[in-house]
């Protein structure tokens, strides 16, 4: 608790970092939002992935985003923007004068307006969750609680958010995902922590909030600690094993956890002990 604005600085430095990316550049919205065409290939034998990304890099298209498919990893996404029938066309004769046995399987196009639709969609779909994470956590310990867990979420979606404009990656649906999905985490480990400083708070005594916190966290860090390697050992492995259709899913994933357990130890229960005050009161 003692070095609680170094914790908030750190983060504010990098939620900033972000925000002037964000605002300079914008996000790199994927084909989900900004509606594109998608072509879907059956290769019909092995085949690099690099070298299908140079062959599209050739085209040069505004956007395009090139994944293997398929359990036998012998097929290819291209995801681009919106194409006329003859730039389909010549990406398809460029990829059978590549690869022969290629054939075309799926041709789809995303309208930009659903894109938008999508957007807004994903906008009340976190609303929504962090506004039941609130109620959630005001009815079970105090809303003093229930606050200090939201701004640990709405920490943790900015950081993924701004990691995200920092690096330029493409956002798509799976991202959506992946911050409802790391909300969910990062509530379960804040929850852990506010439940051992509701015990906490009985049997300590006089003791002040900072202490009571700091004691709980202490009590509590090895389960957090061993909770969070463990999950993320196995989506690291499904980054590097996974292919690379859940890719863009498993790194939100990674930023994600790793953002929901700096953001539980080292900004929720720092909230907390602020709004409860510096010392105890007897009604308290």
């Amino acid at each position: 608790m003692e070095r609680k604005w170094l914790w908030f600085g750190i983060s504010l430095a990098v939620i900033a970092l972000g925000l002037f990316y964000l605002v300079t550049r914008g996000l790199n919205w994927g084909i989900d939002f900004t509606g594109g065409d998608i072509l879907h290939y059956n290769i019909g034998q092995p085949y690099s992935l690099d070298e299908a990304k140079k062959l599209m890099e050739s085209f040069n298209l505004r956007t395009v985003e090139v994944r293997e498919a398929g359990d036998d990893r012998q097929e290819l996404i291209v995801r681009t923007v919106v194409l006329t029938a003859d730039q389909q066309k010549k990406i398809t004769e460029a990829i059978r004068q590549k690869w022969p046995q290629a054939q075309l399987i799926r041709a789809e196009r995303v309208d930009a307006v659903i894109g938008k639709e999508l957007q807004r969609q994903a906008l009340i779909a976190l609303i929504i969750a962090n506004i039941g994470v609130l109620i959630y956590v005001a009815f079970r310990f105090e809303f003093k609680s229930g606050v200090a867990a939201i701004l640990a979420l709405v920490h943790d979606v900015l950081v993924m958010i701004s990691f995200y404009a920092i690096f330029y990656i493409p956002v798509d649906t799976t991202f959506i995902a992946a911050i409802l999905t790391v909300v969910g985490y990062s509530i379960n480990d804040t929850i852990v922590i506010f439940d051992r400083i509701r015990e906490n708070l009985k049997i300590m005594g006089k003791a002040s909030f900072n202490e009571i916190a700091n004691t709980s966290i202490v009590q509590t860090l090895a389960r957090s600690i061993n909770t969070s390697i463990t999950t993320l050992l196995s989506i690291i492995a499904l980054y590097f094993l996974g292919g690379e259709t859940i890719k863009d899913f498993t790194l939100a994933l990674i930023v994600g956890i790793m953002s929901g357990v700096y953001s539980t130890i080292f900004i929720a229960s720092p909230l907390w002990s602020m709004f409860r005050g510096q010392h105890r009161t007897a009604r308290a």
